[in-house]
């Protein structure tokens, strides 16, 4: 039997996500291996990643090894994603999708982010999270850190910030659960795209035998149907790791809904819609938003927002 080349970055949590798709293969009964790779954003790790370019920062060097064979498939973060993969690469199938929102984590146990009485210094790279804290709690100031997990703790502890803004999906699975001192509003803090699924990326010369058999053993239908509204409205926005967009599909009755928008990098225009659609059509339903948000003025805050990163 042919042994599945899994690619991965190396940090713990990155191994988690290879190791809990090599499970899901051998349920299957195919064998896997994992294959470790550093990329650009893991050796990097002083420059925001709106500095050093968001396209690829996490992916570029998995896909060399697709694309040469040395890997059958690559797993990532659905979110670290770029919303248009190169021509020859696909996502073959989306790992069922954990709790997507964020979470406050803190080693000490007053943090309140309503009390504007106090001052409080979240710890982030995200600057959706960053605009989105502007926008609904202009009060908290914030500091970049960037590296994995562990490194961000460590952080933290010795001083750097009072807590960290992260997606509980990975806090839970490197088993932080205790630490989090708030679990924030899905209605206020909208997930990056993908937020919460682990995402399979093959090349398009993948022996299609071989593709079917993974996607049978990892794709779950239901996240998939979300994950490709999400990301069409991504594509048409043509947002990055450092655009502050954001969206978040879910299944209503017999059908999709999406909600999601843009928040300007200070926070002070905030444009939000919510459309439904059909489960069969959910690129549709993310060109949808999409149209929406550019319409009521999301064009000119990409713009300004583009031209603000590029400085």
């Amino acid at each position: 039997m042919t042994k599945i080349k899994i690619g991965t970055r190396g940090s713990k949590l990155a191994l988690w996500q290879a190791y809990h798709v090599q499970d899901l293969l051998e349920q299957g009964g195919l064998e896997a291996e994992i294959v470790i790779i550093d990329t650009k954003g893991d050796q990097i790790l002083d420059v925001s990643i709106s500095k050093i370019g968001s396209k690829g920062v996490f992916t570029q060097e998995l896909e060399d090894q697709l694309q040469d064979g040395r890997i059958d498939i690559a797993v990532h973060s659905a979110k670290d994603m770029q919303s248009s993969l190169p021509e020859g690469f696909e996502i073959i199938a989306f790992t069922e999708r954990e709790l997507p929102h964020d979470v406050i984590l803190s080693h000490k146990k007053s943090i309140d982010l309503d009390d504007s009485s106090k001052p409080l210094l979240l710890g982030t790279s995200s600057t959706r999270r960053v605009a989105t804290l502007k926008h609904f709690y202009p009060h908290v100031k914030t500091v970049e850190v960037r590296g994995n997990l562990q490194t961000r703790i460590r952080k933290m502890e010795e001083g750097l910030c009072d807590a960290l803004l992260l997606a509980y999906a990975g806090v839970h699975r490197m088993g932080y659960d205790e630490m989090i001192a708030e679990n924030l509003s899905l209605d206020k803090f909208i997930p990056a795209v993908g937020q919460g699924s682990v995402a399979i990326e093959a090349s398009t010369n993948l022996d299609p035998f071989l593709k079917e058999k993974i996607i049978a053993t990892c794709d779950h239908p239901e996240t998939s149907q979300k994950l490709r509204a999400e990301r069409a409205y991504l594509r048409v926005l043509e947002g990055g790791c450092s655009i502050p967009v954001f969206a978040l599909a879910g299944h209503k009755d017999d059908g999709l809904t999406l909600k999601g928008g843009i928040v300007s990098l200070d926070g002070q225009k905030r444009i939000f819609f919510e459309v439904e659609g059909a489960v069969t059509d959910p690129e549709g339903l993310g060109e949808k938003l999409a149209a929406q948000v550019f319409a009521a003025g999301g064009k000119e805050i990409l713009e300004e927002i583009k031209s603000n990163l590029n400085q």
